[in-house]
This record gives C-alpha cells, structure tokens and sequence, in this order.
C-alpha cells in the first residue's frame, strides 16, 4: 500500500467498512479509501455491486463520486490492482457458491491439516428546534421507550429496517484477511447534513444542492443505475469557490435495470426491502415490487427537507439529521413519510410544513416547488414524474418561484 497510497487518518465508519483520508505516493493528490473486508458472501455481493456501478459511472458526471482505482488485498500485506472490467474471480465465486472460497494457498493448508488429523485419527480414533424534532435510537429498549413518560417524539421499535450489521458470532473462514480497497476522490465538506447543517440556512445553496442532485439521478437513471439508498448520509460534499459541489455516492445497494435499452425504467421490479427507513417509499415499505421511481420519492424527502431545512436528532446524540417526516397524532410518534402513505394512501402532505417559523429559517418553497414535491412524493410510483423530467422541472419550479 505504501508504493501506491499513503493512509493518513480515519475519516468514516460504517456497517461495511472504513474510510480513510489517503494520498497518492506518487503525485500527493488527496484520496479517500475505503476498505471492504471480505468476510462472507453477502458482504461480498455489496461490495461487487458497489465496484461495479461505481466502475459503470466512471468519471462521467460531476455530480457522482468517482472511483480511481481498486485494489484486491490477498494477505496481510499483499495488495495488488484490478484491471479495468475485472472482477476478482474468488470474489464472484464466494457469491456464486454461498461461501468463502479459500485461496490456494489456504486450501493446500487445510488439506495438509486435514490430512495429519485423519493420520492422527487412524492411530487413536462464525431535540425538538422550530423544523426539528427528536427520535429514539432504534436499537434502545422498548421497556425505555414508554410515549407517556417522555415528552420526544418516538418511533416503535418493530418498526426499523437497517442493513444488517456483521455477526459477531460468524466462524472465522479463508478470507478473513481479503478486503477489497477503493481509491475515490476526497471530498473535504463531509455529507451533506454536515456540511449544511452546519451553516445559516441560504435559499441560492439549497437551490443548487437540489439540482445538482436532480441532475446525478438523471445520469444514474441514464445508465440503468437505481441507487436504491439515496439519502443524506450517501452524498458527499466538495467545497469550492463557487459554491458546493454535491456527489452521490455508497452504490452498496444499487441494481441495474434490464430495461435502460428502451429507456422505459419503470418496467424492472426489484423486490428487495433495502434502504433507510426515513427516505423509503411507500411501496418498499409496504413490501410490493419496486421501480426507479423508488429513487424520486428519496429524492422528494431529500428535496423537502433542504428547502425547509426540517430534521430530527436521535435521542443520546447531538447531531441533527435532515428528514421529513409525518408527526402520528397528539403522542408525538415520527413516522417516516413512506411509511405513513403505505398506511393511508390519500394522505394529504402539508407542504410547507405549519410550523412555527423564526430565523434562521429560510424561507418556504413557493407554490410551484410545493406542486412538484407533492408530485414526487406521490404514493402511486407512476405518478411521480421520471428522472429524466425532474431536473427540468425542478428548474422551472425554481425561476417560477422566485418571480
């Protein structure tokens, strides 16, 4: 690693891997590498997907993180990169097979291991502020989580869906110490809930956050590419000159649809229950099979919560979130919005939010922005409008408002 890149700090943790802040040996340019530990086939699977729609995207759009290069770790220090539309085969095969496929110097070992023990064995015999409220971390226990006794909106428990986190309790196998290392671009302003939550509000910003966005979708759309998690957490932030410049990225769950050849992505239905439960439509929430369009109601959440700059800070934190949300009567229970509209289809939004508005808000999205959020969080998916319109859309909505 050290030929190639060096590791500086730690910059992000998550259920699948880390993120380090690297340089290039060669030319000092800044780098993020993420480190993927290959330690079962369905960690395996995310990992191929993520490479291989990262690969896919290339470095076409502005707007989309851009992938360098991949390194393939087979020992503790031994890293070697893949060529270009290569995938490592061992990799694909612990995919294919439902199980760790062991090196070959790993098999020879535990043939030569098995083999003593059979010789042997013949001889003897794995916070509520103006726009935001606070919610209990899903994992805290119901027993402590009684509405009557706490006066913070509450979600039930039964209620999360997460990507599952690494079993503790998984038998150690051959490719414990394979990982595969991805060298992307840096972006130095975080995710976008640090990096606007942690300036005053500005409507010019938050305008441009939005199309920038419209305009990744679009292009991921373009290529047959549904994301399928998009939310703050996964776009990233370069800070520039001339503003911010915003890039998706985590395709840990992303599909490819059959059927960008006739441009028609409503016609591939996924059925996989993934993503995060505050940005998933209502259609995933409810368990029916799912199009892109799953992407534009993310992105309606998104939309509406930069604009009216309305988050959520999970109890036991301090770190406020962007998220809209539906308040569950007088008691105060946060409802993911995908949720509510699974369990009422003729909800009625109320956008702008009513509430109690003071500096320093910015000031609510007009009538036309208003039309357009309703009509990409539509609980019918055909009703949302398609990526490929929305960033127009958005652009009209925009000038039209701001006249």
């Amino acid at each position: 690693m050290e030929e190639l890149y060096t590791l500086e700090k730690e910059v992000g943790r998550g259920s699948y891997g880390v993120v380090f802040e690297g340089h290039m040996a060669k030319t000092g340019q800044r780098v993020a590498i993420k480190r993927l530990p290959c330690s079962n086939p369905e960690c395996i699977e995310l990992y191929l997907q993520e490479l291989w729609a990262m690969r896919a995207t290339a470095k076409n759009h502005v707007n989309v993180i851009a992938l360098h290069s991949c390194l393939l770790q087979t020992g503790s220090r031994s890293l070697k990169p893949l060529k270009p539309g290569k995938l490592p085969l061992r990799l694909v095969e612990s995919v294919l097979k439902g199980r760790a496929v062991a090196t070959s110097q790993t098999q020879e070992r535990n043939s030569t291991l098995s083999s003593t023990q059979r010789r042997t064995n013949h001889a003897s015999r794995l916070k509520d502020r103006s726009n935001t409220v606070q919610v209990r971390p899903q994992s805290q226990d119901k027993s402590k989580s009684n509405a009557s006794d706490c006066p913070t909106p509450q979600r039930p428990d039964n209620r999360a869906r997460k990507r599952p986190a690494h079993s503790e309790e998984e038998p150690p196998d051959p490719l414990r110490c394979m990982a595969l290392w991805l060298v992307m671009e840096y972006c130095d302003g975080g995710d976008l809930n640090q990096y606007l939550l942690s300036r005053p509000p500005e409507a010019q910003r938050n305008h441009s956050v939005v199309r920038q966005l419209c305009s990744a979708v679009a292009f991921l759309h373009s290529l047959g590419i549904i994301h399928r998690d998009l939310k703050p957490d996964n776009v990233l932030v370069c800070v520039t000159p001339k503003g911010p410049v915003v890039k998706v990225a985590d395709f840990g769950l992303s599909k490819m649809s059959d059927c960008v050849a006739d441009g028609d992505l409503t016609r591939q239905r996924f059925s996989s229950i993934c993503g995060s439960e505050f940005y998933m439509a209502p259609e995933v929430w409810g368990g029916l099979s799912y199009t892109a369009q799953a992407d534009i109601f993310s992105l309606g959440v998104m939309f509406w919560a930069v604009l009216e700059r309305i988050t959520f800070v999970e109890e036991g934190t301090t770190q406020e979130q962007l998220g809209a949300y539906v308040c569950k009567s007088r008691s105060g229970w946060l409802m993911p919005l995908g949720e509510a509209l699974w369990e009422n289809g003729d909800l009625q939004l109320c956008i702008p939010m009513k509430f109690k508005r003071a500096p320093p808000l910015p000031p609510p999205p007009g009538p036309a922005t208003c039309t357009l959020l309703l009509d990409m969080l539509a609980s019918d998916p055909d009703a949302r409008p398609p990526a490929e319109q929305l960033e127009a859309r958005v652009r009209s909505a925009l000038k039209e408002d701001s006249h």
